[in-house]
């Protein structure tokens, strides 16, 4: 049965949004648990901190480098076949995280679950679409998915943190194994059917992309490390550049392209990129700098470290539980601008903070004002990116976004650990890699709302309001038999 033709009850329509948001958590959370078990992990393999590092780039350059591919996939075989199947891989890649015998194998097995990310996060954001209907039912169901997604991060420090230091760093996995799989088992009891749909898979557009991306992340993650003159690094994003234009190239040229570039037509998708760019370039920013902060200038432990950030959650929750409503009536555009500069604003507050910092007087600040503008940015953002796209696009347009937001991250921890590395002074770097973060939100920030976000007047508003929606595929679509 089409969701199409027949909405869910508004108590199955919870029930879908408890197993989305859920898991939506446990993707955001695989990539924060391991942060607090590293030491520990390197301690056990007799390994520094360069060979460290891959446990966590792993998941975000399979991530980032499969998040296209997965959303097609979730619209050309059903999105519930492909979020199931990527909380099995999810599953799957804890487990063997969790048995990994060598750092090899826990590196292959952090991909493993990173791919199941990419293909479970645009499948999911597009069952969610696809259940609630445009407009605030929808802006109120994202204003959840967001906080689950936003908070999930700070959780994942602190639970990481905690199983560390009472379980051993395998339980950091284990602990993600568990709900994925209760998650995957869920998807036939209360997630839609749908229909798989009769398009091509694209497969050259998506090996082509799939490898740019893959090289470009892993390029500027090297590149922060070993700079960016090393040979590996030019290497890697000259070859990911040439990658990409050969994409551009065969997606102009295809009949049915894995990428319609005619969805950035909608000022709507160019304003949810830009603006999860941004987001993250920040965010990620100081989630990575404000551990070292805590505990080698503050003396704090893994633990209470993660704890120092809990409050991020609570501000979360609280802004987002009103970003939906707040967004029926001010629109999509200004809710992000203004979200993005309260997210400059708290940024920049990182940058007075002393050697022997209180945490109330001077690390708190900081959080709550970055936490209230994340809660309402980032429900702008995940809105406008689906706004006025057709219903068979909604899996590779939230590909497109959650691509932004993992491209963002990259960039923006590469490109301010440079920044901290060329000032001789440990605080003073990460002083200067905080304004930095701030200046180039704030500047972002700006150029939206002058070059046109402040035309989205109401999200889900009249079509007078939004921009003319990509036209479809120029192939038939043929229904094919349920999932």
């Amino acid at each position: 049965m089409s969701i199409s033709r027949h909405r869910p009850t508004t108590v199955s329509r919870q029930a879908a949004l408890v197993v989305l948001a859920l898991a939506q958590g446990l993707d955001v959370a695989s990539g924060a648990v391991v942060n607090a078990a590293l030491p520990e992990i390197g301690h056990d393999f007799g390994l520094g901190p360069g060979a460290l590092q891959w446990a966590l780039t792993a998941y975000s350059v399979a991530f980032a480098g499969f998040l296209l591919f997965g959303g097609r996939v979730a619209d050309v075989f059903g999105r519930r076949l492909t979020f199931a199947l990527g909380m099995g891989l999810l599953a799957a890649g804890s487990l063997l995280a969790c048995l990994a015998p060598a750092m090899a194998v826990l590196v292959a097995a952090r991909a493993l679950q990173g791919v199941g990310a990419a293909l479970s996060v645009p499948a999911g954001l597009a069952l969610l679409t696809e259940i609630f209907p445009e407009g605030g039912e929808r802006d109120r169901a994202l204003a959840v998915y967001a906080s689950v997604g936003a908070c999930a991060f700070a959780a994942g420090l602190v639970l990481g943190g905690f199983l560390t230091t009472w379980l051993g760093w395998r339980s950091v996995f284990a602990v993600i194994a568990v709900p994925a799989a209760l998650t995957l088992a869920a998807c036939r009891m209360f997630l839609p059917r749908g229909r798989r749909r009769a398009q091509p898979l694209d497969a050259p557009g998506a090996a082509a992309v799939t490898v740019g991306l893959l090289l470009g992340v892993y390029g500027v993650t090297r590149g922060g490390e070993m700079g960016w003159t090393d040979p590996g690094t030019l290497l890697a994003l000259a070859l990911a550049v040439g990658a990409l234009a050969a994409f551009t190239w065969r997606e102009r040229r295809a009949a049915d392209p894995l990428l319609p570039f005619t969805l950035f037509r909608s000022s709507h998708v160019r304003m949810g990129a830009a603006g999860a760019l941004l987001f993250y370039v920040a965010v990620a920013g100081v989630l990575f700098f404000a551990p070292m902060y805590l505990q080698g200038m503050l003396g704090y432990t893994p633990l209470q470290s993660g704890l120092a950030v809990v409050p991020m959650s609570i501000v979360v929750i609280a802004t987002s539980s009103v970003a939906g409503r707040v967004l029926v009536r001010v629109g999509q555009g200004r809710l992000l601008v203004f979200g993005l500069l309260l997210i400059a604003a708290g940024t920049a507050l990182w940058a007075v903070t002393p050697p022997d910092g209180r945490y109330w007087l001077h690390v708190f600040p900081g959080i709550a004002v970055m936490s209230a503008g994340q809660g309402l940015a980032f429900t702008a953002l995940t809105s406008a990116s689906l706004t006025g796209v057709p219903q068979d696009r909604h899996g590779v347009a939230g590909a497109v976004n959650v691509t932004a937001q993992q491209v963002g991250s990259a960039l923006g921890v590469a490109a301010l650990a440079a920044v901290a590395g060329a000032v001789p002074d440990t605080l003073g770097g990460y002083h200067a890699a905080y304004l930095t973060a701030a200046g180039v939100v704030a500047a972002g920030a700006v150029a939206l709302a002058v070059t046109g976000a402040r035309t989205v007047t109401r999200a889900g508003g009249s079509p007078g309001d939004r921009p003319a929606e990509p036209p479809p595929a120029r192939t038939s679509r043929v229904s094919a038999p349920a999932e």
